[in-house]
C-alpha cells in the first residue's frame, strides 16, 4: 500500500494530480474522497470551488465529509484521497500540535493507499497575527510529518507534479 503527498500553492493543480493518482492506486475499486472543508462559513466563492472539485471528480469517488478526525474514516485495504490537509488543519486550529501528530501517527500505520493534498504556505513572510502564524507553522510541521512516512512526495506547479521523494 502507498502513501503519497501532493503539495503546492493555490491553483497549482495538486488536487487533479492527486485524484488521478488515487484512481490509479485503487485499480478497479472506487477510491474514497475525504473532503475536509467546513462548509458552515457560507462562503460563496469557496462553494463554487467545491462544486468545481465535485464536477471534476464526477462519480469516480465515494465521498466522505470529515472535518476533524481522519482516523475515524480511514480503514485498511482501501484507497483514500484526503483533500485537503490544509482545511483539516484550519478546522482544528484550536488544537495543539500533538492532536495532529497523533492522528498522523495512527494513519501512517494503516495498511491503505492514501493520497494527501497540502497547500504550500511556508514560502512567504511570517504572519503578524497568532492564528495565521500557527496555521503556517502547523502546515510546515504536518508537511514534514507526511513527507517522513509517505512513499512518494510531489510538488505541484502549473499542473505538473515534480517528484521529490
Amino acid at each position: 500500500m502507498m502513501k503519497i503527498l501532493y503539495f503546492g500553492g493555490q491553483k497549482s493543480g495538486k488536487s487533479k494530480l492527486a485524484e488521478n493518482k488515487a484512481l490509479i492506486l485503487s485499480k478497479s475499486n472506487k477510491p474514497y474522497y475525504i473532503a475536509t472543508y467546513d462548509n458552515s462559513y457560507n462562503d460563496t466563492e469557496m462553494n463554487l470551488r467545491i462544486k468545481k472539485h465535485q464536477k471534476q471528480r464526477d462519480d469516480k469517488f465515494i465521498s466522505i465529509e470529515e472535518l476533524n478526525n481522519l482516523t475515524k474514516v480511514i480503514k485498511p485495504n482501501s484507497t483514500y484521497l484526503v483533500d485537503c490537509v490544509s482545511m483539516w488543519i484550519l478546522n482544528n486550529i484550536k488544537e495543539d500540535e500533538e492532536f495532529f501528530l497523533n492522528q498522523l501517527n495512527t494513519i501512517s500505520n494503516i495498511d491503505a493507499n492514501i493520497v494527501f493534498v497540502l497547500n504550500d504556505v511556508n514560502s512567504g513572510i511570517i504572519p503578524l497575527d497568532f492564528q495565521s502564524r500557527k496555521f503556517v507553522d502547523l502546515t510546515g510541521i504536518i508537511g514534514q510529518k507526511l513527507s517522513s512516512f509517505c512513499n512518494e512526495v510531489y510538488e505541484s506547479k502549473f499542473g505538473i507534479g515534480v517528484k521529490i521523494k
